[in-house]
């Protein structure tokens, strides 16, 4: 497909998800060959060291518009996001995760702030955000408290009013896309927040839809990666103060 073809890009990192990824790509193709629009999927492969390669390369002839960014080395979900966005064709690019915790139906909602102007548009599990959102099969009780707490430490440094910064539905006019992600410093889980404090300071309008988001126990994040989240806060709070980003 040509790249002026392609309406929408949907890029999914993976890390080890020889599991998980083959149900999440089906649905994909189940939902996107129905759509009236040109589209592309992106697989990013983040140094894989179960079969996840193997897995994505036997897809191949089954998915349609699947393409596969294959490299060796790990190094974080915040890096991977980033090369498949910017080598992302679609004038709407949006990433999710390879558990498709998020469904992709989830886009029709975001479709209308796109047509009505929005720079950029994410799913949030928070209904302080969104009404009707929810974690319709939580997280453990202990990651749900400790995304509590560094969401208020997130709105106090650096992005407020933005309940849940962390949910991996987000979506981006091209242009808006290309300008955020090439300034993107923050490999690793923090990488959301980075991302929404530059669409903050570069004034762009962001919209928000409520997620129905479906929880998977075999999340590779682990208790001290919040920790993490919140060096890197720190990182993208010292950023802006430093100017470290092309404004």
């Amino acid at each position: 497909m040509a790249a002026a073809d392609v309406y929408l890009s949907v890029v999914v990192p993976a890390y080890n998800e020889a599991e998980r990824l083959p149900q999440t790509l089906r649905r994909l193709d189940e939902y996107l060959t129905r759509r009236a629009f040109g589209y592309e999927i992106l697989v990013v492969l983040d140094g894989p060291t179960d079969r996840t390669r193997d897995v994505v390369k036997a897809m191949a002839n089954e998915i349609p518009h699947l393409i596969v960014v294959n490299r060796s080395l790990n190094r974080g979900k915040g890096f991977t996001v980033k090369e498949g966005i910017l080598g992302a064709a679609g004038r709407i690019r949006l990433f999710t995760d390879a558990d498709n915790s998020t469904d992709i139906a989830h886009f029709e909602k975001m479709q209308p702030f796109f047509d009505a102007g929005y720079d950029l548009v994410i799913a949030s599990r928070n209904s302080k955000d969104a009404p009707n959102a929810e974690e319709a099969i939580p997280q453990a009780w202990y990651k749900r408290w400790t995304g509590r707490i560094g969401n208020l430490i997130v709105q106090l440094l650096v992005v407020p009013g933005i309940w849940d910064t962390q949910c991996g539905f987000k979506a981006f006019r091209a242009d808006v896309a290309e300008r955020i992600f090439s300034n993107t410093k923050i490999e690793g889980w923090g990488f959301d927040i980075e991302v929404l404090a530059l669409a903050r300071t570069f004034n762009y309008k962001i919209g928000i839809i409520p997620a129905h988001w479906v929880n998977d126990p075999r999340s590779h994040v682990r208790w001290f990666d919040y920790l993490r989240v919140l060096q890197d806060t720190l990182r993208v709070r010292a950023n802006l103060r430093g100017r470290k980003y092309n404004f």
